[in-house]
């Protein structure tokens, strides 16, 4: 029998969800439901685009073994489907004498992961690479690159669609009801009908997630907004790929940095604040339910009190230009207030558990017909291809 499975989210991770079924089963049924009238609009499409290398992340975590093996995959599939990328590499700075321990344990990550070629080099060789960066010695980590993650999550939607799935656009889930053989979801108008049923609703993967009557341990998701400058043309010359900080360990972002774009230009950013809404792309944007939410829920009191003093830098680089330039400064020393112009913003889903602590692994909870993936953090679009196929795996074991 031709089994149906409904797959909420049309970003990046459900689309290769999708795909990664139907190369598996073509004689499943497969019914993409997405919110918006376009597909990756939210996390995918404010990606900095960065391809990540997998050297922060602990060995032998979910996040560390699908970041390897989606690496892989991701470019193997640009390759195949002619979709742009450019593996530039990438320098961590560390800028004080205090941050060096750190950027041995990254560097110790890397090799634990299977990365060749990094190394520790010199201010000399950092050089060589950004001539106009500050540093005492950094980490090379020649595997990062940089792509457009919104083609990529366009050319799974139209491999999915060739093999018969069907992607509805508009579609906002109000209501998910279940037994041991159906899920009916519905939407204010109208209704979809299914024996599987896969959740990868992002910035609202919990909400979701509760509609099915699933247990998720009292996770929350958090937004927080990431906001960029842009380097103007005529300054574009200071950096000339990836310049990453050494980051924070007691600080769950990696810290502001500078990005070339697949498609030209330089981003420097982001800062990493609060967001008053879930898709709060603006620091004016304020949704008062969500915000009521996010301070009340105890994951987050816990978290705040903990990195509080972060948190407030972090937001007077949002309401401040020269704050923001300070930071940047850190690693270019060169780049004034007047090199930079309002950028893009994005928001991140950042699930928080009950004693605060922000989830920094691939978070997925299942039963017989339902599979929630309530955290899917950076490298999510890195490795989509591998944590779609570990979702179809087990989506497959049930159908």
């Amino acid at each position: 029998m031709n089994k149906e499975v409904l797959i909420i989210g049309g970003g990046i991770v459900g689309l290769a969800t999708a795909w990664r079924l139907l190369e598996a089963r073509p004689d499943l049924k497969v019914t993409v439901l997405e919110k918006e009238q376009e597909l990756a609009t939210h996390q995918t499409g404010h990606n900095s685009g960065v391809i990540h290398s997998g050297i922060y992340y602990r060995p032998g975590t979910l996040r560390a073994r699908n970041c390897m093996e989606g690496y892989g995959e991701l470019l193997r599939f640009a390759d195949e489907h002619k979709i742009p990328y450019d593996i530039c590499g990438k320098v961590i700075v560390a800028t004080r004498r205090e941050e060096l321990p750190q950027l041995d344990r990254i560097l110790g990550h890397g090799i634990q992961n299977g990365l060749t070629g990094i190394r520790r080099i010199s201010a000399e060789e950092t050089r060589e690479h950004e001539p106009h960066v500050n540093v005492i010695e950094s980490l090379w980590v020649p595997q990062a690159g940089i792509i457009n993650y919104r083609k990529v999550a366009h050319k799974y939607a139209e491999l999915i669609q060739a093999k018969g799935a069907t992607i509805r656009k508009g579609f906002k889930v109000e209501s998910i009801q279940r037994n041991d053989k159906e899920i009916i979801v519905r939407s204010q108008n109208d209704e979809v009908r299914g024996e599987l049923l896969i959740s990868c609703a992002g910035l609202y993967a919990d909400k979701v997630a509760k509609m099915t009557g699933q247990q998720i341990k009292g996770v929350q998701i958090i937004p927080f907004r990431g906001e960029y400058y842009e380097l103007k043309p005529e300054r574009q010359y200071l950096v000339n790929n990836l310049i990453y900080p050494v980051p924070n360990p007691e600080f769950p972002f990696l810290g502001v940095h500078y990005t070339r774009m697949i498609e030209g230009g330089i981003e420097a950013g982001p800062n990493a604040v609060l967001a008053f809404r879930r898709e709060g792309y603006s620091r004016w944007d304020i949704n008062v339910g969500e915000l009521a939410e996010t301070l009340v829920y105890p994951g987050f009191l816990r978290l705040a009190a903990k990195h509080w003093r972060y948190g407030l830098g972090e937001m007077q680089r949002s309401y401040s230009k020269a704050a923001f330039v300070k930071a940047l400064q850190h690693l270019i020393p060169e780049v004034g207030f007047d090199d930079l112009q309002r950028g893009g913003s994005g928001v991140r889903a950042m699930a928080c558990d009950l004693e605060g602590k922000l989830i920094d692994e691939f978070l997925i909870f299942e039963d017989h017909n339902i599979i929630n993936v309530c955290s899917a953090p950076s490298p999510a679009a890195t490795a989509s291809l591998a944590i779609g196929k570990t979702i179809a795996g087990k989506a497959l074991a049930k159908v």
